[in-house]
């Protein structure tokens, strides 16, 4: 029995990703940059290509301003050079007009042949300061406006921060039916409302058990007020090798060299360092053993460089593998998985625990990609 009802009860798989760097978090050291591990298009396009041949069936493409290349550019990049595995493009709500937005992501969805999922963030801009409510209420319009661009012939819409009427929506018919899936994480009233209204699945980050489930409690209750389910996500780090001896040594190694200050650092220059996710990520560390362990098998060390997801998952092949089933039983589908450095990393959950799993593509299992190419403008429908 799942923690809450979700929307896919019945999947006895679980989307397994894996995350590219664009935002210059790949490391050897945590902390201690180093120039053959930059956010370059050759290193992260590397990242990605590695994880669709290791078989992750999604990538996380994060955002930000300050360290990183432009998601939206760098999902296209990938189009032509990958043919199976998802893209899951991060989208801070407001950079661009939502109607263009939805272009954009209308032609991106063609270009992928259906194979790009939506994160949405709700961050500040850089040089902006601006208030959560409104910042949640800004992205709650960009959302809406985009669900009516996927399934409706014309935009209408009137909101706080937006006003369209009588837009077509041919240029922006994505390649999806419905549109691509909404993956959104946020701890605040403000983002549990908009995700349980709007949102496909709910990413959280990690905490101890008993705290993730006390967080889907709280958003499913906003969903069934609209009507809704949702299914669950889990962004979490990994370090898995043949022991869990050998694995908390590589934890160990991961920060030998890590200054604290230079540590901090990177954790406040990121736009959502301030955010309630954040601070309960600090949280965990102030809860953490000796070792930085808040549970036998979730390490908060990653957190002392890192702002956002701040935990592994880390032990031996079958103690990850037990990890990832605990939390299938939880009622989460989704796991996005990281680990240092990424693409050594990546295939050293390829080869051990990945083969293990059941493994699928959530947008096949809504049912949103088409057998074949849909009549829309921007592929096989009446041209105008």
């Amino acid at each position: 029995m799942t923690i809450v009802p979700i929307t896919s009860p019945d999947l006895d798989a679980a989307e397994v990703s894996w995350f590219s760097a664009l935002c210059s978090d790949d490391y050897e050291f945590l902390g201690v940059p180093d120039g053959k591990l930059r956010s370059s298009w050759a290193h992260c396009s590397d990242i990605v290509k590695e994880a669709e041949a290791q078989g992750f069936r999604n990538i996380l493409c994060p955002s930000s301003y300050q360290v990183g290349q432009d998601t939206l550019s760098f999902v296209a990049g990938c189009a032509p050079i990958t043919s199976d595995i998802n893209m899951l493009a991060a989208v801070r709500c407001g950079e661009m007009q939502p109607i263009m937005l939805a272009r954009t992501i209308a032609t991106l969805d063609h270009m992928l042949n259906g194979r790009l999922t939506v994160n949405i963030i709700s961050s500040d801009f850089p040089g902006e300061k601006a208030d959560s409510s409104y910042r949640y209420q800004r992205s709650r319009e960009v959302v809406e406006i985009l669900k009516q661009a996927w399934t409706q012939d014309e935009i209408n819409y009137q909101g706080q921060v937006y006003n369209f009427q009588g837009l077509t929506t041919d240029p922006v018919r994505p390649y999806q039916s419905g549109g691509p899936l909404l993956y959104f994480g946020g701890y605040s009233p403000d983002a549990l409302e908009l995700c349980g209204q709007h949102c496909d699945v709910y990413l959280m980050w990690p905490e101890p058990k008993e705290q993730l489930a006390e967080r889907m409690r709280a958003v499913h209750a906003v969903a069934d007020r609209y009507g809704r389910t949702l299914d669950y996500g889990l962004r979490v780090h990994v370090i898995v090798r043949d022991t869990e001896q050998e694995a908390r040594e590589y934890a160990q190694h991961l920060v030998s060299k890590l200054d604290d200050d230079q540590g901090s650092a990177i954790r406040e220059r990121a736009l959502d360092s301030g955010s309630l996710g954040v601070s309960h990520q600090a949280k965990n560390r102030d809860l953490a053993d000796m070792d930085g362990f808040v549970e036998r098998h979730l390490w908060t060390g990653v957190g002392r460089a890192r702002s956002g997801c701040g935990a592994a998952i880390v032990g031996s092949t079958d103690q990850v593998l037990s990890e990832l089933e605990a939390y299938q039983k939880m009622g989460i589908r989704a796991f996005i998985l990281s680990g240092y450095p990424h693409i050594d990393e990546c295939r050293h959950f390829g080869s051990k625990v990945l083969p293990q799993m059941k493994t699928c593509s959530l947008p096949h299992a809504y049912g949103r990609v088409p057998e074949q190419p849909p009549l829309t403008p921007l592929s096989v429908g009446e041209r105008r």
